[in-house]
């Protein structure tokens, strides 16, 4: 069943002071000028689910400039489960801790992560195209993100890691040589660090089914897609409980090393997604940019596959310029795959024409200002 935002309302976000639109189901088109505000749209909607949105931003930066009570998104969602209410952004009552709030059917929830019980967003954004050829990082979080939609504990796993990790950063720093402190620390990690890579690594095999049927001469070409790291390469072969004893025991062997270095140097904390594009036999980092396109949107729209099978609802894609940087058969191929998944898909463009093949089928909205009007 298709989930789908049924009315976005914002407040002093970016550069819409007030805004409030009804979305159809299916595909929106949101056309308009550089610089009009569509991606802040699609920004809006990439705060329904866990994290900072699509743009990663600072939450002081997403309030419009002027404003003095902070940003608020609230959406309308039907689904499966009927019709919920989200809202999101830094308002908050006199006294409340900052910080980014989530209240659903109007009570608060304690972590963000609860969103993920109603919707599943997704995006591609031009920042993305260097996924392939820039740190090892951003292809992580990539990963992690493909995980989350899965498997919505898997952020706090993240969370719970990244502190631990830091307790133990600290203790090198400082030169403590208490062994109890470090081992308890390095239990923790051990736990954390096995079922974060037990996850990505299940993502991968997943992803991989889901890939195998795409087209081998289909205009987004299949991939082979790995992962390299410690934990990642040990599991396939060994239990869980064995790789995470294993890990404890790497960490405990080699304090001396991290303490020189001042830093935790193995975990998936240093793990990386390879890609390769399979009928080249080609890395896709050597990959020219418009096959690194057709890869990475391949990989997106298998995973949008992957997350409705196992879901029972396609999540809600945000494909940002995304027919700009395909040819005209590949963009009749994604209109044609969007429309098999039955999902609702926000895409964004300066030229309408590039989305003339959908017109009469999707709803085309022009933005202007900080105004958005009927296409």
């Amino acid at each position: 069943m298709q989930t789908h935002v049924a009315r976005l309302s914002l407040a002093d976000f970016r550069n819409y002071s007030s805004l409030a639109l009804d979305f159809a189901p299916g595909a929106v088109v949101l056309t308009g000028d550089n610089g009009a505000g569509k991606t802040n749209l699609l920004e809006a909607i990439s705060f329904l689910s866990p994290g900072r949105g699509l743009r990663r931003a600072v939450l002081e930066d997403v309030a419009r400039a002027g404003a003095t009570g902070g940003f608020a998104v609230h959406a309308r969602l039907e689904g499966a489960f009927g019709e919920v209410e989200i809202g999101t952004g830094t308002f908050g009552e006199p006294g409340e801790a900052a910080g980014r709030k989530v209240r659903i059917n109007g009570v608060a929830v304690r972590s963000a992560d609860e969103m993920l019980d109603f919707v599943r967003v997704m995006w591609l954004t031009p920042s993305m195209d260097a996924l392939f050829t820039g740190p090892a990082a951003e292809r992580r979080r990539f990963i992690d993100r493909l995980v989350l939609a899965i498997d919505p504990a898997h952020g706090r796993r993240a969370l719970d890691y990244e502190k631990a990790m830091r307790g133990r950063n600290r203790l090198l720093a400082d030169n403590v040589r208490d062994d109890a402190w470090f081992e308890a620390i390095e239990t923790q990690m051990a736990e954390t660090g096995a079922a974060i890579a037990a996850a990505r690594v299940e993502i991968v095999r997943l992803l991989g089914v889901m890939i195998e049927r795409l087209p081998g001469d289909g205009p987004f070409p299949q991939a082979d897609v790995a992962l390299s790291g410690t934990l990642e390469e040990m599991l396939p072969g060994m239990a869980a409980v064995d790789a995470e004893e294993a890990f404890r025991r790497a960490l405990a062997d080699n304090r001396g090393r991290d303490r020189a270095a001042g830093r935790t140097l193995d975990g998936p904390h240093r793990s990386d997604l390879l890609v390769r594009h399979r009928p080249k036999d080609m890395a896709a980092e050597l990959c020219s940019t418009g096959e690194q396109k057709a890869l990475l949107t391949g990989l997106v729209l298998s995973h949008a596959r992957l997350v409705a099978e196992l879901s029972g609802a396609a999540p809600i894609l945000l494909l940002d310029e995304i027919a700009a940087h395909l040819d005209a058969g590949r963009r009749a191929a994604l209109f044609s795959i969007l429309d098999d998944l039955g999902c609702q898909a926000f895409m964004t463009g300066t030229d309408p024409e590039l989305f003339s093949s959908i017109r009469g089928t999707a709803q085309f909205l022009t933005v202007s200002g900080g105004q958005v009007t009927p296409g």
